[in-house]
């Protein structure tokens, strides 16, 4: 039993006769025949009484037709909604990524996503580091936002986004008068790292030619913890610009630039390659890329004026 028979059962409850249901369906009488033939059959049981050239439907017929009537109603309400859709796209997406980047990075893209797609749900999947990763490859989550490089060969990557870790000191802190600070110069003073991820393991790197000579008091998993311990002087951590912003530009803590060279953080968008993208997906692409790029001018027009 198909869509097409049951159309064409219709057809003929209709016009009350197999010859024009035949001119309306764009068919021959006898192939018309031979669907409703089939029907019954599958059905076992007569759908019409044909007496001459009269036709009427047997008690099975017309209980059938309301049937037949409901299913190509749903039909052509799920085909309504399916087009509705592409005009205006629903559902959920999943987004995989860490403290920071949702509370800095993601804020003002969401925002400019929900005005363009009102009707779709986004979810944060709060994760770090390799777990933003699987998440992505395992089909729980859409899109991920992670640092870079990511060599995982089954996702698309796309930056986003870039700013520098700098050294996290309070205002009055000796350190905040440099214009750079090297490993040698933090061993003197009690360290507030980050328990773990990509920035953990470079300032592992950075750190490495004065590590027997470091004090390590805590190790946070919290971008907000980190801040908020630097500034009651319990020691001194990194963090990316764009995370204490408002507190440097309030005068509450000082972040100053990492040497010999600066180090730089990249964050990507990664999606399945292999993964068919709806028109909701593709919106979320294009709304990230646009700010992503409206963030690169706002960087080159603060490094123009410093």
């Amino acid at each position: 039993m198909d869509l097409d028979q049951l159309h064409t059962f219709l057809e003929i409850v209709r016009l009350k006769s197999f010859s024009k249901a035949a001119q309306t369906c764009f068919r021959t009488q006898p192939a018309i025949s031979a669907q409703v033939r089939q029907l019954e059959q599958e059905l076992n049981t007569n759908l019409f009484d044909r007496l001459g050239t009269r036709i009427s439907l047997t008690p099975a017929g017309r209980i059938f037709s309301e049937y037949a009537e409901q299913i190509l109603d749903m039909r052509r309400r799920a085909q309504d909604t399916i087009n509705e859709l592409e005009k205006m796209p629903r559902g959920e997406l999943v987004i995989a990524a860490n403290e920071s980047t949702c509370i800095y990075v993601l804020p003002e893209v969401f925002a400019n996503y929900k005005r363009l797609f009102p009707n779709v749900q986004l979810h944060v999947d709060r994760s770090y580091g390799a777990r933003v990763v699987e998440a992505v490859v395992d089909n729980q989550a859409d899109f991920g936002i992670a640092q870079l490089p990511i060599q995982e060969k089954k996702l698309q990557v796309v930056k986003i986004h870039s700013d520098e870790i700098k050294v996290l000191v309070p205002s009055s802190h000796e350190l905040a008068r440099k214009t750079q600070v090297t490993a040698q110069d933090v061993q003197r003073f009690v360290l507030l790292l980050p328990k773990s991820g990509t920035t953990r393991a470079r300032l592992n790197s950075w750190l490495e030619p004065v590590e027997d000579d470091l004090q390590v008091s805590m190790e946070l998993d919290s971008t907000e913890m980190i801040k908020r311990f630097v500034m009651a002087d319990l020691g001194v951590s990194f963090l990316a610009a764009s995370n204490c912003a408002e507190e440097v530009a309030a005068g509450r803590l000082a972040a100053v630039t990492m040497g010999p060279e600066p180090m730089v953080r990249r964050l990507g968008l990664i999606y399945r390659k292999d993964k068919a993208l709806s028109k909701a997906a593709l919106g979320f692409i294009q709304v990230i890329l646009e700010q992503a790029s409206k963030d690169e001018v706002a960087g080159e027009s603060r490094l123009a004026r410093v």
